[in-house]
């Protein structure tokens, strides 16, 4: 029923922090400001992707997934997750630091927000010298300690950063504290959910002098205030190899670097596959049928696909699907 890889329009945000590297290195097209993230496959309401290309160009995400349900999303994963496509696939580019945020967990992201919580992964596509990201504290403290220093105005003090070069990988689980540093684009990938916490701004405020809402009181039981060495992921980069970089109930990335032509078989695979293109440039196939892929697109294979072609020359990709 499907014969081609599906590509869908980005969805793009602007954001306080947003810069200009999702226009001019994975060339999103917009007469818009600074852009912050470019939403790739989203089920999010109100964000719902739309096909960009083939027969059912101009269709959403959610038509898709009513008519078609397992064949696009796989026999337990549409079990348990209906016509709503479990994982939000995102670029960001950070040209200044995003807020220090957290995310909660599934129970209490339901409990509060009638929403999935929100773990999630990075990818680092390219990063200025110098750039940082804040992952987790340098230590483990108390929830007095922490109140104490965030009244204060001295939490950036407790909090752990990381240095970091493109091909690093970090995982992010609910409550730990995290924020991407300034000159820092990367791919993320995470449960769809839109649910975050901020818990400190950086101080700034918009064009009329107004800070941005921050969720002292809801964080509070939502954070893990341990140290924990939990987050860098490392992972192996063999040529024309999935190999794995984060594994977690909610997804599995692998890095796929292609050179020359490859077969992938999705045989014993009852999940969707989406193809990230983090450098280079490939051609997709399903049934003969090809679809570019550059860096900065994103692809979905649906579920009952189980044998794609990939060629290329010099081509990066991340592989994420469901276990």
């Amino acid at each position: 029923m499907f014969d081609y890889p599906i590509k869908f329009n980005p969805i793009l945000k602007e954001k306080i922090w947003g810069g200009k590297k999702l226009n001019k290195i994975l060339n999103k097209e917009t007469s818009r400001g600074d852009l912050g993230e470019s939403w790739e496959i989203s089920g999010v309401k109100g964000d719902i992707s739309i096909v960009a290309n083939g027969k059912l160009k101009g269709f959403s995400l959610k038509d898709l997934l009513e008519e078609y349900k397992d064949k696009i999303l796989g026999k337990k994963i549409y079990a348990e997750f209906d016509a709503d496509f479990p994982l939000l696939i995102k670029f960001i580019d950070a040209n200044t630091e995003l807020s220090v945020q957290l995310h909660p967990n599934d129970e209490l992201a339901q409990q509060r927000h009638n929403s999935f919580g929100k773990t999630e992964m990075w990818y680092i596509m390219q990063a200025d010298k110098g750039a940082k990201i804040n992952i987790g504290f340098k230590d483990s403290i108390s929830k007095e300690e922490y109140i104490s220093r965030l009244e204060e105005g001295k939490i950036v003090e407790l909090l752990n950063f990381e240095e970091v070069k493109k091909g690093d990988s970090f995982f992010i689980n609910t409550g730990k504290v995290h924020a991407i540093g300034a000159g820092v684009l990367l791919a993320e990938i995470q449960q769809t959910s839109d649910v975050t916490y901020r818990i400190y701004d950086w101080d700034r405020t918009d064009d009329e002098g107004n800070s941005r809402e921050l969720h002292t009181a809801l964080a509070i039981d939502a954070i893990d205030f341990e140290k924990k060495n939990d987050f860098k992921l490392n992972y192996e980069k063999i040529k024309n190899t999935s190999s794995k970089v984060a594994s977690c109930k909610y997804f599995t990335t692998n890095y796929l670097p292609i050179k020359g032509e490859i077969q992938k078989d999705y045989s014993n695979l009852d999940s969707f596959v989406i193809y990230m293109c983090v450098g280079g440039n490939g051609i997709v196939s399903i049934n003969g049928n090809s679809e570019k892929i550059t860096m900065g697109e994103t692809l979905l294979i649906p579920a009952e696909n189980k044998e794609v072609l990939i060629s290329a020359e010099n081509c990066e990709l991340l592989e994420v699907y469901i276990e």
